[in-house]
C-alpha cells in the first residue's frame, strides 16, 4: 500500500506545474496534501477512483489539508477537536479498517522580529504539539496511526543544512526537537529515519538563495507509523527529484 505527502504550497499554482501527471504518475493509494491555501469551490480537481476530503481555514489563502484515497473510509474527522487548534485547517483523520491516517499541516512557530530572541509563535506552537500528541495517543488506544505531513520541525542534526546557524530559527529549536523526540520516544517512529538512519536528505528548501540548487535544505515533512506497524514498513522515500513546491513530496510503502 503506498502513501504520499505532499506540501504544496498552493494547489492553484502546483496544479499549473503538471501537479495531475504527478498525482497520476505516483499511483498512490493515500495522497495527503497540505498548506493547500484555498476554500471551497475554488478549484475542480478530481481523479477517477478516488475520493477526497478537505479541510479548510477560515482565513482565505492560507494552510489547508485535503486527502485522496482509493480506499472507502470507515469515518472522516477535521481537527483535533479542540477549538484554539481547528479553524486553520491542520488535520484531516480518515479511519480505516486496520488504522488511522492523519494528515497534519503543523503551525510554523514563526521567526523573531530581533535577531537572536526566540521564535514569535513558538509558545502556541508548544500548546499545538502537547494537544496533537495526546491526540494521537488517544486514535493509537484504538488502532494503530500513520501520520504523514509537513510538522515544520527538523528533528535531528542530520535533517538540516545549516544546524549551527539555524539553532534558534523556527522549525529547529530546542523546544520544537525535543517535542518530536517525545513523539517518537513514546508509540511512534520515523519512517524514513529508521530505515536510513545516516542518509542526508531534505524535503524543503527556501525560496532564496538559490537553496534547492545548492541542496542546502530542511527535512520536515514525514511519515510516522505506530511502533507496531514497524513490521510492515517496506520503504520510505523523499522524491527530490519532483518540482512545483518548496517542498518534494515523500512517500511511504506498507507491505
Amino acid at each position: 500500500m503506498k502513501f504520499i505527502s505532499w506540501n504544496v504550497n498552493g494547489l492553484r499554482a502546483v496544479v499549473k506545474k503538471g501537479f495531475e501527471d504527478t498525482f497520476n504518475q505516483l499511483d498512490a493509494d493515500f495522497f495527503c496534501l497540505q498548506e493547500t491555501k484555498m476554500q471551497e469551490g475554488q478549484l475542480d480537481l478530481a481523479f477517477p477512483g478516488y475520493e477526497s476530503y478537505w479541510n479548510y481555514a477560515d482565513k482565505k489563502g492560507y494552510s489547508g489539508t485535503a486527502i485522496y484515497t482509493k480506499h472507502h473510509p470507515l469515518s472522516v474527522s477535521y481537527g483535533i477537536g479542540i477549538d484554539e487548534h481547528d479553524h486553520e485547517g491542520r488535520v484531516i483523520t480518515l479511519e480505516m479498517p486496520d488504522f488511522y491516517l492523519v494528515c497534519v499541516y503543523t503551525p510554523n512557530s514563526q521567526n523573531a522580529e530581533e535577531k537572536g530572541g526566540l521564535p514569535r509563535r513558538l509558545d502556541y506552537r508548544m500548546q499545538w504539539e502537547t494537544d496533537f500528541q495526546a491526540y494521537l495517543h488517544h486514535l493509537d488506544a484504538t488502532k494503530p496511526v500513520i501520520v504523514c505531513g509537513d510538522m515544520n520541525v527538523a528533528h535531528e542534526e542530520i535533517d538540516i543544512k545549516n544546524p549551527s546557524s539555524n539553532h534558534k530559527n523556527a522549525g529547529f529549536t530546542d523546544a520544537e526537537r525535543e517535542k518530536m523526540s517525545a513523539l517518537l520516544g513514546n508509540g511512534f517512529t520515523d519512517t524514513f529515519r529508521c530505515l536510513y538512519p545516516d542518509t542526508v536528505t531534505y524535503s524543503w528548501w527556501s525560496y532564496r538563495f538559490h537553496a534547492r540548487e545548492k541542496n542546502a535544505g530542511w527535512r520536515i515533512d514525514y511519515f510516522l507509523i505506530s511502533d507496531r506497524l514497524k513490521d510492515k514498513l517496506a520503504d520510505a522515500k523523499i522524491l527530490t527529484d519532483i518540482m512545483g513546491s518548496d517542498h518534494c513530496p515523500v512517500e511511504l510503502d506498507l507491505k
